[in-house]
């Protein structure tokens, strides 16, 4: 059974892990565009989703004093909407063009902020409850919409521990939502069942390697960090369809 296991897929998905950590929107961002090398688009979705729960309790275990509940109900509650619009339609639509639409806006978007480091984006309600909808219907449909939370949680210029507990809540909200669409959808396979067990183990110890990490970033570089990394991930996604 084991010889089944592809153990380099499993130790991207730790560093995928610890980077989502640091970068404070997840590991999702970094880890749907590594299982798409190893698995189809649908098992990639399942196993995101499972992955998830586990590095999402982690998190909020070990931020949980960092909560801000305002953003849970403007950003959280239409993120959970949105993923069963977006769960649902995943397997009507062209994901393709969707990943290579969202490589774009992820590029542009984190290259607008870097660039215009002075640019704010109004810390609204308005622009909370856009921001969760539509991170959560890209997540739901891709797997991925944490790097889109976190464009728009960034508008707020949260403490690092307020992000990351926020974001994984809300996280956790998504995943838990998802997983349901998704197993009625049958990305949940038994073919994948060997992996969830590890998959745990890595999100509960990147999350700890994670919070580590942090205790040697600067406050006002935390922001930078983020953006550079949803950059990382807006390229990769683009470059995965050129090669």
């Amino acid at each position: 059974m084991f010889r089944d296991l592809n153990l380099i897929f499993l130790l991207l998905a730790l560093i995928a892990e610890v980077i989502g950590t640091v970068g404070g929107f997840g590991s999702s961002v970094f880890f749907v565009p590594i299982a798409n090398f190893y698995f189809d688009f649908y098992t990639v979705l399942g196993l995101t989703a499972v992955f998830h729960l586990s590095s999402n309790l982690s998190k909020i275990a070990l931020f949980r004093k960092g909560l801000d509940k305002e953003l849970l109900l403007y950003l959280g509650l239409p993120s959970v909407l949105f993923v069963i619009i977006g769960g649902v339609l995943s397997d009507k639509l062209d994901s393709k063009i969707l990943e290579i639409l969202l490589s774009v806006f992820l590029i542009s978007l984190s290259l607008l902020f870097l660039i215009k480091k002075n640019l704010k984006v109004e810390p609204t309600k308005n622009s909370s409850i856009i921001g969760g909808g539509l991170s959560g219907f890209v997540a739901g449909l891709l797997g991925t919409g944490g790097a889109i939370r976190g464009i728009t949680m960034n508008a707020f210029n949260l403490k690092k521990e307020v992000f990351i507990a926020t974001s994984a809540m809300i996280d956790m909200m998504i995943d838990s939502t998802r997983t349901v669409v998704y197993y009625n959808n049958g990305y949940i396979t038994k073919d994948i069942f060997i992996y969830i067990p590890f998959l745990f183990v890595i999100g509960y110890l990147g999350t700890h390697i994670g919070k580590y990490v942090l205790k040697y970033i600067p406050q006002e570089r935390f922001k930078s960090i983020s953006l550079i990394l949803i950059l990382v991930i807006g390229l990769v996604t683009g470059i995965k369809f050129i090669i």
